[in-house]
C-alpha cells in the first residue's frame, strides 16, 4: 500500500539550526499518517547533513554538492517520493499541531477537485499573519504592483493582487484574505501540499527557474488541467521566513522570473509591454527610495540593469 505523504524539504546553504527544529516539530505530525521525510541537503558546508544522518535516522538525507534551485531540488526529492501527496515545504518552518498532516490530507481527500492546498503562515512570532500567495500576475496586477496601486486603502478588495500583502503592507484593506478559506490562483512554496498523480502528470517543478515564481509556474499549470488550489487558514505554521535569500536577490530573481514566466505562458506583446511595466516600477522605486533609503535605491539600480 502507498504512503499517505512524502514531505520534501530542501536545505540551502548553512541553515542547520531552522532544519533540525523543522524536523523536530515534523515528526510527531508525521507519525499521524505512513509518511516519508526526504531533504535534500544543497551544498551546505556546517554539518546539516551529518546532523540529520546523526539524530533523525528516519529521514532519507540526500546530499547535494552543487547549487541547484529551488525547483530542481524538489524535483530530485519528488523523484524519490512513494507517497499519495506530497508536501514541499520550507526548512525554516515550523509545525504548531500534530495533527496538521493528517486533518490537512483527509480534507484533500475528501475533495478530489483539489490539487493542492496550503496552511496560513505565522511570522515568528508565532501571532501575526505572513502573505502567502495571490492571483497570476497578468499585466493589470503586475502594473499595480509594480506602481503600488494595490497599497492603495480598499483596491486590495476589488481586485486580489499578485502579492495579497496584509499584515505586511502599511495600506493594504483586505485584512481578512488569509484568514478566510478560499481559492487563490497560487500560494507559497513554504508549505504546498499536491497531489503526486498531479505532479508526475507535469513532470514536478520547471527547472528553468532559479528562485522564485516556481510555485507560481506550477500553480498554473495545475489550474489549466481543471483543479482547484485552496488556501485554509484553519491550519498555520510557523514560517522564519528570508533564512536563505536576502531581499536583494529577492527582488531581482522574481522579477526575472516573471519575464520568463510570461515567455513560457503569454503572447509576445505581453512581454513587451510587461518589461515596460518592470522598468517604469524600478525608475520610481529609484526615485522614491534615493533620498530616503539609499541602500534601498542600490536593490533597484542593479535589479534594472539585470532584466
Amino acid at each position: 500500500m502507498k504512503k499517505d505523504i512524502s514531505i520534501i524539504i530542501i536545505n540551502f546553504g548553512n541553515t542547520k539550526e531552522y532544519t533540525r527544529k523543522c524536523l523536530q516539530s515534523l515528526l510527531p505530525a508525521c507519525r499521524k499518517l505512513k509518511s516519508e521525510i526526504i531533504v535534500i541537503d544543497n551544498i551546505s558546508t556546517d554539518g546539516t547533513a551529518e546532523m540529520i544522518k546523526k539524530d533523525f535516522k528516519e529521514v532519507i538525507c540526500i546530499r547535494k554538492d552543487k547549487p541547484y534551485g529551488f525547483g530542481a531540488n524538489n524535483n530530485f526529492g519528488l523523484q524519490k517520493a512513494t507517497a499519495r501527496y506530497v508536501l514541499f515545504l520550507n526548512s525554516d518552518t515550523e509545525l504548531l499541531d500534530s495533527e496538521i498532516l493528517k486533518e490537512m490530507v483527509d480534507y484533500m481527500d475528501k475533495n478530489p477537485n483539489v490539487a493542492v492546498s496550503s496552511s496560513a503562515l505565522l511570522n515568528s512570532d508565532r501571532k501575526t499573519l505572513q502573505a502567502s500567495g495571490g492571483a497570476f500576475p497578468d499585466l493589470l496586477r503586475v502594473f499595480m504592483w509594480m506602481t503600488f496601486i494595490d497599497d492603495l486603502p480598499f483596491v486590495d478588495r476589488l481586485i486580489i493582487p499578485f502579492h495579497p500583502m496584509h499584515d505586511i503592507s502599511p495600506f493594504g484593506s483586505n485584512e481578512k484574505y488569509y484568514r478566510t478559506n478560499h481559492q487563490q490562483d497560487w500560494v507559497t512554496g513554504a508549505f504546498y501540499l499536491v497531489r503526486k498523480e498531479v505532479l508526475d502528470k507535469l513532470n514536478g517543478f520547471d527547472i528553468d527557474y532559479d528562485a522564485y515564481v516556481e510555485e507560481v509556474d506550477l500553480s498554473y499549470r495545475i489550474k489549466k488541467l481543471g483543479y482547484r488550489i485552496m488556501y485554509l487558514p484553519k491550519w498555520r505554521i510557523v514560517h522564519h521566513g528570508g533564512v536563505s535569500y536576502g531581499s536583494e536577490r529577492s527582488f531581482i530573481h522574481e522579477l526575472k522570473n516573471i519575464k520568463l514566466f510570461y515567455k513560457k505562458h503569454y503572447p509576445k506583446i505581453h512581454g513587451f509591454v510587461l518589461n515596460l511595466i518592470l522598468k517604469l516600477g524600478i525608475v520610481l522605486r529609484i526615485i522614491i527610495f534615493g533620498v530616503l533609503r539609499p541602500e534601498v535605491a542600490k536593490i533597484y539600480r542593479k535589479a534594472i540593469r539585470q532584466i
